[in-house]
Protein backbone atom coordinates (compact mmCIF):
# COMPACT_ATOMS: atom_id res chain seq x y z
CA UNK A 1 0.00 0.00 0.00
CA UNK A 2 0.99 3.50 -0.86
CA UNK A 3 1.86 5.95 2.29
CA UNK A 4 -1.06 8.00 2.66
CA UNK A 5 0.79 11.12 1.87
CA UNK A 6 2.03 12.25 -1.38
CA UNK A 7 4.30 14.77 -2.44
CA UNK A 8 5.31 15.03 -6.15
CA UNK A 9 6.63 18.14 -8.37
CA UNK A 10 7.94 18.47 -11.67
CA UNK A 11 11.14 20.93 -12.29
CA UNK A 12 10.74 24.05 -13.91
CA UNK A 13 12.05 24.17 -17.17
CA UNK A 14 12.35 27.54 -16.88
CA UNK A 15 12.37 30.85 -14.00
CA UNK A 16 11.82 34.47 -13.97
CA UNK A 17 15.53 35.06 -12.56
CA UNK A 18 13.44 38.63 -11.33
CA UNK A 19 11.08 37.23 -9.17
CA UNK A 20 13.95 34.42 -8.23
CA UNK A 21 16.16 37.05 -6.77
CA UNK A 22 13.24 38.81 -4.75
CA UNK A 23 11.95 35.01 -3.89
CA UNK A 24 12.27 35.78 -0.09
CA UNK A 25 10.95 38.97 0.03
CA UNK A 26 7.82 38.37 -2.41
CA UNK A 27 7.22 35.50 -0.16
CA UNK A 28 7.08 37.38 3.10
CA UNK A 29 2.82 37.64 2.78
CA UNK A 30 3.15 33.87 2.49
CA UNK A 31 5.36 33.15 5.75
CA UNK A 32 3.27 35.30 7.93
CA UNK A 33 0.30 33.52 7.32
CA UNK A 34 1.40 29.63 7.26
CA UNK A 35 5.42 30.06 7.41
CA UNK A 36 7.80 28.20 5.10
CA UNK A 37 11.30 28.00 7.02
CA UNK A 38 11.53 24.18 8.48
CA UNK A 39 8.88 21.30 9.13
CA UNK A 40 7.23 21.19 12.62
CA UNK A 41 8.16 24.74 12.95
CA UNK A 42 4.57 25.48 15.46
CA UNK A 43 5.76 22.52 17.77
CA UNK A 44 9.44 23.98 18.23
CA UNK A 45 9.38 27.45 17.64
CA UNK A 46 8.58 29.38 21.22
CA UNK A 47 8.34 32.47 22.84
CA UNK A 48 11.00 34.03 24.47
CA UNK A 49 9.88 36.27 27.00
CA UNK A 50 13.61 37.93 27.36
CA UNK A 51 13.93 38.88 23.74
CA UNK A 52 10.21 39.63 23.46
CA UNK A 53 8.45 41.17 20.48
CA UNK A 54 11.39 40.86 18.18
CA UNK A 55 11.51 37.38 19.11
CA UNK A 56 7.70 36.69 18.74
CA UNK A 57 7.72 38.24 15.35
CA UNK A 58 10.85 35.96 14.30
CA UNK A 59 8.83 33.13 15.32
CA UNK A 60 5.59 34.34 13.66
CA UNK A 61 7.71 34.78 10.82
CA UNK A 62 9.24 31.37 10.17
CA UNK A 63 5.50 29.62 11.87
CA UNK A 64 2.76 31.74 10.61
CA UNK A 65 -0.57 32.79 11.96
CA UNK A 66 -2.30 30.42 10.52
CA UNK A 67 0.04 27.54 11.46
CA UNK A 68 -0.15 28.54 15.20
CA UNK A 69 -3.91 28.65 14.96
CA UNK A 70 -3.35 24.92 13.41
CA UNK A 71 -1.46 23.91 16.51
CA UNK A 72 -4.13 24.82 18.91
CA UNK A 73 -6.84 22.85 17.06
CA UNK A 74 -4.28 19.38 16.90
CA UNK A 75 -4.11 19.84 20.38
CA UNK A 76 -7.58 19.65 21.30
CA UNK A 77 -7.87 17.50 18.37
CA UNK A 78 -5.61 14.95 20.25
CA UNK A 79 -7.71 15.30 23.21
CA UNK A 80 -10.74 14.46 20.93
CA UNK A 81 -9.12 11.50 19.36
CA UNK A 82 -7.99 9.96 22.78
CA UNK A 83 -11.75 10.19 24.00
CA UNK A 84 -13.88 8.71 20.81
CA UNK A 85 -10.56 8.11 18.37
CA UNK A 86 -11.87 10.26 15.63
CA UNK A 87 -10.50 13.42 14.66
CA UNK A 88 -13.24 16.38 14.48
CA UNK A 89 -14.24 16.72 11.26
CA UNK A 90 -14.50 20.35 11.10
CA UNK A 91 -10.47 20.28 12.62
CA UNK A 92 -9.49 17.84 10.33
CA UNK A 93 -10.86 19.94 7.40
CA UNK A 94 -8.75 23.46 8.60
CA UNK A 95 -5.59 21.44 9.38
CA UNK A 96 -5.46 19.45 6.13
CA UNK A 97 -5.95 23.25 4.33
CA UNK A 98 -2.94 24.72 6.00
CA UNK A 99 -0.83 21.42 5.80
CA UNK A 100 -1.10 21.89 1.86
CA UNK A 101 -0.77 25.11 2.14
CA UNK A 102 2.38 25.69 4.14
CA UNK A 103 3.40 22.91 1.82
CA UNK A 104 3.06 25.17 -1.25
CA UNK A 105 4.87 27.82 0.36
CA UNK A 106 7.97 25.78 1.50
CA UNK A 107 8.26 24.34 -2.29
CA UNK A 108 7.97 27.90 -3.79
CA UNK A 109 10.67 29.21 -0.93
CA UNK A 110 13.12 25.89 -1.48
CA UNK A 111 12.81 27.04 -5.48
CA UNK A 112 10.61 24.11 -6.31
CA UNK A 113 7.77 25.71 -7.90
CA UNK A 114 7.80 28.84 -10.04
CA UNK A 115 4.32 30.00 -9.99
CA UNK A 116 3.68 32.44 -6.55
CA UNK A 117 1.46 30.02 -4.75
CA UNK A 118 -2.08 30.72 -3.95
CA UNK A 119 -3.84 32.06 -1.10
CA UNK A 120 -5.44 28.52 0.11
CA UNK A 121 -4.52 25.12 0.64
CA UNK A 122 -7.33 23.75 -1.62
CA UNK A 123 -6.78 25.90 -5.02
CA UNK A 124 -4.46 24.08 -8.29
CA UNK A 125 -0.48 24.43 -7.61
CA UNK A 126 2.32 22.49 -9.58
CA UNK A 127 3.09 20.90 -6.20
CA UNK A 128 1.07 17.67 -6.04
CA UNK A 129 0.35 17.04 -2.30
CA UNK A 130 -2.21 15.31 -0.77
CA UNK A 131 -3.23 13.46 2.51
CA UNK A 132 -5.38 10.80 3.09
CA UNK A 133 -6.39 11.22 6.64
CA UNK A 134 -7.56 8.11 8.50
CA UNK A 135 -11.12 7.78 9.95
CA UNK A 136 -10.66 5.97 13.11
CA UNK A 137 -6.84 7.00 15.04
CA UNK A 138 -4.99 4.05 17.02
CA UNK A 139 -5.09 5.99 20.16
CA UNK A 140 -1.96 4.59 21.69
CA UNK A 141 0.66 5.86 19.25
CA UNK A 142 -2.07 9.07 19.64
CA UNK A 143 -1.04 9.15 23.07
CA UNK A 144 2.58 8.96 22.79
CA UNK A 145 3.01 10.79 18.84
CA UNK A 146 5.28 13.50 19.86
CA UNK A 147 7.64 11.38 20.75
CA UNK A 148 7.68 8.59 18.01
CA UNK A 149 8.69 10.86 15.77
CA UNK A 150 11.86 12.13 17.33
CA UNK A 151 14.23 9.90 15.60
CA UNK A 152 12.63 11.35 12.18
CA UNK A 153 13.38 14.75 13.66
CA UNK A 154 16.71 14.27 14.59
CA UNK A 155 17.60 13.10 10.99
CA UNK A 156 15.53 15.88 9.39
CA UNK A 157 17.15 18.54 11.07
CA UNK A 158 20.63 17.26 9.07
CA UNK A 159 18.72 17.15 5.96
CA UNK A 160 17.30 20.49 6.36
CA UNK A 161 20.31 22.02 7.05
CA UNK A 162 21.11 20.18 3.75
CA UNK A 163 18.66 21.31 2.03
CA UNK A 164 19.37 24.87 2.77
CA UNK A 165 22.75 25.09 1.32
CA UNK A 166 21.56 23.56 -1.79
CA UNK A 167 18.17 26.31 -2.01
CA UNK A 168 21.80 28.58 -1.96
CA UNK A 169 23.21 27.07 -4.52
CA UNK A 170 20.57 26.82 -7.00
CA UNK A 171 19.46 30.20 -6.03
CA UNK A 172 22.95 31.34 -8.12
CA UNK A 173 22.92 28.56 -10.43
CA UNK A 174 18.96 29.68 -11.12
CA UNK A 175 20.60 33.40 -11.59
CA UNK A 176 22.68 32.76 -14.01
CA UNK A 177 21.99 29.60 -15.89
CA UNK A 178 18.35 29.32 -15.65
CA UNK A 179 17.99 26.21 -14.59
CA UNK A 180 17.78 24.20 -11.03
CA UNK A 181 20.04 21.66 -11.73
CA UNK A 182 18.91 18.31 -11.42
CA UNK A 183 20.23 16.46 -9.15
CA UNK A 184 20.23 18.91 -6.17
CA UNK A 185 16.38 19.73 -6.89
CA UNK A 186 15.64 16.14 -6.48
CA UNK A 187 17.55 15.86 -3.60
CA UNK A 188 15.19 19.15 -2.02
CA UNK A 189 11.96 17.37 -3.05
CA UNK A 190 13.03 14.40 -1.63
CA UNK A 191 13.67 16.33 1.89
CA UNK A 192 10.36 17.96 1.55
CA UNK A 193 8.57 14.93 0.28
CA UNK A 194 10.23 13.19 4.16
CA UNK A 195 9.05 16.26 5.89
CA UNK A 196 5.89 16.13 4.67
CA UNK A 197 5.15 12.79 5.91
CA UNK A 198 6.39 13.53 8.92
CA UNK A 199 4.62 16.85 9.74
CA UNK A 200 1.44 14.61 8.37
CA UNK A 201 1.96 12.25 10.92
CA UNK A 202 2.52 14.62 13.67
CA UNK A 203 -0.81 17.06 12.93
CA UNK A 204 -2.40 13.39 13.77
CA UNK A 205 -3.71 13.24 9.83
CA UNK A 206 -1.98 9.49 9.68
CA UNK A 207 -1.79 6.48 11.61
CA UNK A 208 1.21 4.77 9.45
CA UNK A 209 4.49 5.54 10.78
CA UNK A 210 6.43 7.03 8.11
CA UNK A 211 9.20 6.14 6.01
CA UNK A 212 12.90 6.43 6.46
CA UNK A 213 12.84 7.51 2.88
CA UNK A 214 13.22 10.42 -0.01
CA UNK A 215 11.48 8.40 -2.64
CA UNK A 216 8.29 9.00 -3.80
CA UNK A 217 7.13 5.41 -3.34
CA UNK A 218 10.14 4.13 -0.93
CA UNK A 219 8.49 0.59 -1.40
CA UNK A 220 9.87 -2.09 0.68
CA UNK A 221 13.14 -0.28 1.41
CA UNK A 222 10.74 2.32 3.78
CA UNK A 223 9.84 1.54 7.39
CA UNK A 224 6.29 1.32 6.84
CA UNK A 225 5.71 0.13 10.14
CA UNK A 226 1.80 0.61 11.12
CA UNK A 227 1.36 0.03 14.90
CA UNK A 228 -1.47 -1.25 16.00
Amino acid sequence: MAYPVTYDVDRPQEYDRLKVAFRLILAIPQLLLVGGVGFLSFGFSGFNANEGSQNFAGSVLSTGVLTYVAGILIFLAWFAIMVTGRYPEALQKFVVMVFRWSQNVQAYVHLQTEPYPPFSGDAPYPLRVSVTPDERHNRLTIFFRIFLVIPHAIVLMFLGIAQGVVTIIAWFAILFTGQYPEGMYGFSVGVSRWGARVTAYLYLLVDEYPPFSMAADPGAEGVRTRLA
